[in-house]
């Protein structure tokens, strides 16, 4: 059984009620004038699971001379961008915060993915322990022309490039899916639920193998909820969200559509049921060389508003379901990711497990109710600020405040 192998940890600071400070008192500092408790957590995200962490990992990968460590050499082989989210500013002055946690994103370089490394060309299949590991692949294209970069296959050809790196893919999903199918043929269950288990990821392995044979990623295999869960323990390549970076001259940003070779990345994004953003390598090398209040004065220049690696960012939140909460208070405004359809306590249990285990209700007000108002003593007078319970669904933006005994 393939391990999976798709888990990371990040540390977060998080604003918990007074009442429970005996609970976690080895765990968390008590501010008395505040009324706050501050501590230090650890929160893990495995693959597939239904809780996220606070940071998310997008693996990178293309062919040589494409743009993809252009893009990104402000983040070289491991990098960690903030959640660009202007919300988080202003609640901060509402709520005089002495500091801004955003969300953040890890950027993996995943080297090696060439033509042939399944068969060992190139770094071989040493990329796959990275690209597991992460929660989507972002796929830089080029295009665009440029006489002095000479590109790998000896001319620019998205469809072509494409092919080229979902085919690698491919391969070492029908190789693991060949092993794992090799070990259920020759196992037997232990009893009559384990049973139904392997039957329904034997099911479930057999269409996507065949899927694959086709040319077509896992992800575009339509499975139930019995064997979405008995496959994903396997952390298929292709059953991760993708999305196709189109990587264009700084001159075609304006007006990407006028580019033939963009054209070809929209179609085949959408054949693949993937994502698509349009952005400029160069651009964003460029960017990063420049102080904050030149930055957009120079997009702006080019007939755009926004860096191609927020729109990528905002892109990576769609394709993955993603959407962002807030705590706010004197000690720090922080953004929280969740999974859109998420709970009170499923949400809470992201700041820390205890949160939905004891959870009694979530003081909450949406983000422009709490603008609106200016304060949350105001938003309460105003009948703005909800008590809602544990079958409430969060929304985008809400500001939130558990109440919680365990």
């Amino acid at each position: 059984m393939a391990r999976a192998a798709c888990s990371s940890v990040v540390t977060a600071l998080s604003l918990l009620p007074s009442k429970s400070h005996h609970l976690l008192r080895n765990q968390f500092s008590f501010s008395g004038k505040s009324n706050k408790f501050v501590g230090v957590l650890t929160l893990e995200r495995r693959c597939f699971s239904s809780t996220v962490s606070m940071s998310l990992k997008a693996g990178i990968v293309g062919l040589p001379n494409v743009g993809k460590s252009t893009l990104f050499n402000a983040v070289p082989n491991v990098g960690i961008v903030a959640v660009p989210d202007s919300r988080l500013q202003v609640l901060s002055k509402l709520t005089n915060s002495q500091k801004v946690v955003p969300a953040s994103i890890e950027f993996v370089d995943i080297a090696g993915l060439v033509k042939g490394a399944s068969q060992g060309e190139g770094l071989g299949n040493k990329f796959l322990s990275h690209i597991r590991e992460v929660d989507s692949i972002l796929q830089v294209v080029r295009c665009f022309e440029d006489n002095d970069i000479v590109h790998v296959n000896g001319k620019v050809d998205p469809t072509s490039d494409i092919d080229v790196i979902n085919l690698e893919l491919i391969f070492c999903d029908l190789d693991q899916i060949g092993k794992r199918l090799d070990r259920l043929n020759k196992g037997k269950p232990k009893d009559s639920q384990s049973k139904v288990k392997e039957e329904a990821e034997k099911s479930a392995l057999q269409r996507i193998q065949e899927a694959l044979l086709d040319g077509k990623p896992a992800r575009s295999v339509a499975l139930n909820d019995l064997e979405k869960d008995a496959v994903k323990h396997l952390c298929l390549l292709t059953m991760k969200p993708m999305i196709y970076v189109a990587n264009v001259a700084e001159t075609d940003l304006a007006d990407p559509d006028k580019n033939s070779f963009v054209q070809q990345v929209k179609a085949l994004s959408s054949d693949l049921q993937s994502g698509h953003v349009v952005v400029s390598a160069q651009v964003e090398s460029e960017l990063t060389e420049l102080p904050l209040d030149e930055r957009t004065e120079y997009l702006n220049s080019l007939g755009v508003s926004e860096s191609g690696l927020g729109n990528l960012i905002r892109a990576t939140y769609s394709l993955l379901g993603l959407q962002t909460y807030f705590t706010s208070g004197e000690k720090e405004t922080r953004a929280w990711t969740i999974h859109a359809g998420m709970t009170a306590p499923q949400a809470a249990s992201v700041i820390h497990s205890d949160f939905e285990k004891g959870f009694i209700r979530a003081e909450t007000v949406a983000y422009e109710d709490f603008v609106s108002a200016g304060s949350l003593a105001a938003a309460r007078d105003k009948g703005l600020l909800r008590s809602e319970g544990k079958e409430y669904i969060v929304k985008e933006g809400d500001v939130m405040l558990f109440r919680f005994n365990v």
